[in-house]
């Protein structure tokens, strides 16, 4: 059987299914990689600039089309008001809370504009509630960054109590009660410019995305070689099978069956 197998001809058909295996896998986890790739956020259209009244109002949430969209807003910082956020990074898409326990604080301070209401500003993130960064600005100030949706309270997992006048998330729920005498606009700033410029660690803000639609069609493709290849080595398997029979039932030859008995007189 030994010999068969390895008859001139079984091993081209051995090798012949050893490269067909090896690359319709590859083909095959090509395609499934394409069809994971397709679900990844891609990134949005990222519009011009626009004023923070256009997309922001008191009592009423953000829009999902008007997350992380460029925005500008003049107005006065509220030093009286300013908040810490504690346990973060320099990095708005960065968990926080017990995640980042110790890592920093980010600047949280109320920008009364001129009609009166207030959008909350994340001006920059310091490594210790004593840096001088944390100083607010008098005067007026225009600041430039990307909107954010408001947090919810239980987005972080919190590190206990907090001391007075920090905070763990950018929750609009929560400042209302904390600046009761201002009308709040929904969702945060998080500013990457400033005029005058901010002494702050600028806090990184992704620009906004679209989320992705899986291409069954791929998964289709790679399960399809996947089968082709198991397919390869069901005929392989017949083959070898059938040839092996065949050996074994040809007639044995002249040489194979030994000298012939002597005939008696």
């Amino acid at each position: 059987m030994l010999r068969t197998l390895l008859s001139p001809r079984l091993v081209a058909l051995h090798l012949l299914v050893i490269g067909v295996l090896v690359s319709f896998t590859f083909l095959g986890r090509w395609q499934l990689g394409v069809f994971e790739s397709s679900g990844a956020p891609r990134r949005a259209p990222d519009p011009a600039p626009v004023a923070v009244t256009q997309l922001t109002q008191v009592g009423r949430y953000v829009g999902v089309d008007a997350v992380g969209r460029k925005v500008t807003a003049t107005g006065a910082y509220d030093a009286a008001n300013q908040l810490l956020v504690a346990d973060r990074v320099a990095d708005v898409a960065a968990p926080g809370g017990r995640a980042a326990r110790g890592d920093g604080f980010w600047l949280l301070t109320p920008l009364r504009l001129a009609d009166g209401t207030v959008v909350p500003v994340v001006r920059g993130w310091v490594s210790s509630a004593g840096d001088p960064a944390t100083a607010v600005p008098e005067g007026p100030v225009t600041v430039s960054g990307r909107l954010r949706p408001a947090e919810q309270t239980d987005d972080v997992q919190r590190t206990g109590l907090l001391p007075r006048g920090q905070v763990a998330t950018v929750s609009t729920a929560e400042l209302i009660n904390m600046w009761p005498d201002a009308r709040v606009r929904d969702g945060f700033v998080v500013a990457t410019a400033q005029e005058p410029p901010s002494r702050a660690t600028p806090v990184a803000v992704p620009a906004p995305t679209i989320g992705g639609g899986l291409t069954w069609r791929n998964l289709a493709y790679a399960l399809q070689w996947w089968v082709f290849a198991l397919f390869a080595v069901y005929m392989w398997f017949h083959f070898v099978r059938d040839t092996l029979r065949g050996r074994r039932q040809e007639p044995a030859t002249p040489e194979s069956a030994g000298p012939a008995a002597p005939m008696e007189a």
